[in-house]
């Protein structure tokens, strides 16, 4: 396992699809526990703690390797490919 993610400086971040929701949870009746964005193509999946875990499903169809936490209060992301923690800090357009 690396220590620095080396996909960040490969992605553009955009802005994520919704904030309130998981919109397969939603289609599907189901429900989520925390919220996702990808930062490659802004889709928002539920997190692994959520039965549907939409988000690490969009990374295994897509590829985009980071997503990010749109939580309120919460600040980092996560690279699959390198199973790392990215701090909030280091993600693309943070501003602190």
């Amino acid at each position: 396992m690396t220590s620095t993610c080396t996909h960040l400086d490969q992605i553009d971040p955009v802005a994520p699809e919704t904030l309130g929701e998981c919109p397969e949870c939603v289609t599907a009746g189901g429900t989520w526990v925390h919220l996702r964005a990808c930062l490659e193509c802004g889709h928002v999946g539920c997190c692994d703690s959520s039965p549907a875990r939409h988000a690490t499903a969009h990374f295994h169809a897509t590829a985009h390797p980071v997503m990010r936490s749109i939580e309120p209060g919460e600040h980092w992301g996560y690279c699959f490919p390198e199973d790392l923690l990215v701090p909030g800090r280091d993600m693309p357009g943070s501003v602190g």
